[in-house]
């Protein structure tokens, strides 16, 4: 991160930590159930999504590599580079037990931005809470790289590691916002190839209909990461000229029927929350077993500050929980 953008992401931080506990003295929290630390969390990053309207997405992705908290569980697991099928991407592994399972773990960031970096707590948690190996898979980011290159380096990566010998049924997919979405593409590019499929998978508020308005879209903004322009944004960064109605981004009008066991986890403050719930009413009515769960007045990918929030700790010990269940191993 160059001197003029650091100083841009401090000016934000120290704002939102001066800013955010006066308000909450003159006018109460934002959210009646927000704690202090929840509340500075949801403020810092709707500021910085927002600011990014104004300094572009290279500044945005620079605070987004520079940013992640460091977190003490990240000195049990090990990470690896390795060459997934032509895509580059990184093992996690528990330094101490073995990994009993795999995952593969598709990061979101709009299609734009993220990384196995950016996302590494996450992965790490998940690897040390399931008992797994992870492969995280650093897939080509828009608007370098468009549609589908992001779809097709998820399938490959996926293709890949089941042809190394990995038994499906110990086998998951997980994946935050976009990286849920890719989840979904990648299980229905496997399942209509007639390929193996993996046993599960895992969505933190998966982004089905990037093209959405209305209904949590409006009444949740106030409360979320950005609004329907900025995600509007970037997904026309990555599917223009109308490509992103195409199934594999829209996966909420994708062919459902034959997919694997799902967990959904969505934030009830969120605005992807109505196209979440959308989406879980259709793959269980093409049969899909659906779990969902929706943590109340939380906001988009909570989960990933399980390291400062309580509630995005218990959501990943739950997911963790659900996974082991479900996998052999």
């Amino acid at each position: 991160m160059g001197p003029l953008q650091a100083i841009a992401a401090g000016a934000i931080g120290l704002a939102t930590f001066v800013s955010v506990p006066v308000r909450r003295v003159v006018r109460g929290p934002k959210r009646p159930s927000w704690s202090l630390r929840t509340e500075l969390a949801a403020t810092l990053m709707r500021r910085t999504m927002m600011t990014s309207k104004r300094l572009g997405l290279a500044w945005l992705r620079a605070v987004e590599e520079g940013g992640p908290m460091r977190s003490p569980l990240l000195d049990q697991v090990r990470f690896t580079p390795v060459d997934a099928g032509g895509v580059p991407a990184r093992w996690c592994e528990p330094k101490q037990d073995a990994a009993a399972r795999t995952l593969v773990y598709l990061h979101g960031g709009g299609y734009v931005m993220g990384s196995t970096h950016t996302h590494r707590e996450a992965i790490g948690r998940l690897a040390l809470g399931v008992g797994a190996r992870v492969l995280g898979v650093d897939y080509r980011l828009s608007p370098e790289h468009r549609f589908p290159a992001a779809q097709d380096d998820c399938l490959a990566a996926t293709r890949w590691l089941l042809g190394q010998g990995v038994d499906p049924a110990g086998v998951a997919l997980a994946g935050d916002s976009a990286g849920g979405g890719l989840c979904l593409a990648t299980l229905t590019g496997l399942r209509d190839a007639g390929d193996a499929l993996p046993a599960a998978a895992f969505l933190i508020s998966p982004w089905t209909a990037p093209l959405a308005e209305g209904g949590s879209m409006e009444t949740n903004e106030p409360y979320d990461f950005g609004d329907r322009d900025l995600l509007v944004g970037w997904a026309e960064d990555h599917a223009p000229g109308g490509a992103a109605r195409d199934s594999r981004v829209t996966v909420l009008d994708a062919k459902l029927e034959g997919l694997p066991p799902l967990l959904v986890q969505v934030g009830g403050a969120e605005l992807l929350l109505d196209q979440d719930l959308a989406f879980v009413e259709r793959a269980r009515a093409a049969g899909v077993e659906v779990e969902l769960e929706v943590f109340d007045a939380l906001f988009h990918d909570f989960q990933l500050f399980a390291s400062l929030l309580p509630e995005g700790a218990r959501a990943m010990e739950s997911a963790a929980r659900w996974l082991r269940g479900r996998l052999a191993g």
